[in-house]
């Protein structure tokens, strides 16, 4: 890992932990941090800057950082979410199922990845998904979100756990991947559309449900190496 991307790492690290890359793995957890700028790349021949996909309060969307802790999608539409372009986003609106998606299939995205509006980039790997519905904690804070499936390019992943909800910097979210969580120190506030997976929020006392199979890395990372599509069925409860 060069210098740039040890930095992108690190810096990566203190926003998934929220506050600081040293962060136990208690409190390990990857917060919604969606940037409002507008797209900052000057206009280019044959590249399509227009696709890029912001999200607003109540819309949910596929937060997704590569391996190299360099492309990633977190909900912006600055420089820094390489992947905004052609994202799938949904605006919740009740009870039932939705899709989100992040693509590497666009003018935007691979020129801005290899410098060829016509290139083949795929992105490497998954550091760090999730499901995330911004400013859910104000708009949507019954809301729980349980993953269906999710497709790599078409093919269907295996869903090795059970996905849980919870809510932190004012969004709602469920983590696919996310090893800053570890299984045994899940949220406090984590539930299913059972039931809390806690009694009363005391993580030292784990409700009827909460019998080891639920998780924040419910994929095998391995499964998305080199990837173009990434899709996410879900489907919304509790409102």
């Amino acid at each position: 890992m060069n210098i740039r991307k040890a930095l992108a790492a690190v810096l990566a690290a203190a926003f998934i932990c929220g506050a600081a890359a040293s962060c136990s793995s208690k409190d390990k957890k990857a917060p919604d941090k969606a940037a409002s700028a507008e797209p900052t790349t000057a206009p280019v021949p044959g590249v399509n800057f227009d696709e890029a996909v912001g999200v607003q309060s109540g819309d949910a969307y596929l937060a997704v950082v590569d391996t190299n802790w360099d492309k990633q999608y977190l909900g912006g539409t600055d420089e820094k979410n390489q992947l905004c372009y052609k994202a799938g986003v949904v605006h919740i609106d009740g009870n039932g199922d939705y899709k989100v998606s992040v693509t590497a299939n666009s003018t935007a995205f691979q020129y801005l990845a290899s410098g060829d509006p016509n290139g083949d980039y795929k992105v490497n790997g998954i550091g760090f998904a999730a499901v995330i519905i911004h400013d859910a904690e104000s708009v949507l804070p019954n809301a729980i979100i349980t993953v269906k499936n999710v497709k790599v390019d078409g093919r269907d992943v295996e869903l090795k756990k059970k996905n849980y909800t919870n809510t932190e910097a004012e969004a709602v979210r469920t983590n696919i991947f996310n090893e800053w969580v570890s299984d045994e120190f899940l949220p406090a506030d984590a539930r299913a559309a059972e039931g809390g997976l806690y009694v009363n929020f005391d993580t030292n006392s784990p409700s009827e449900i909460n019998d080891g199979s639920y998780s924040a890395q419910i994929v095998d990372p391995a499964e998305f190496k080199d990837w173009t599509d990434i899709e996410v069925d879900f489907s919304i409860s509790g409102l």
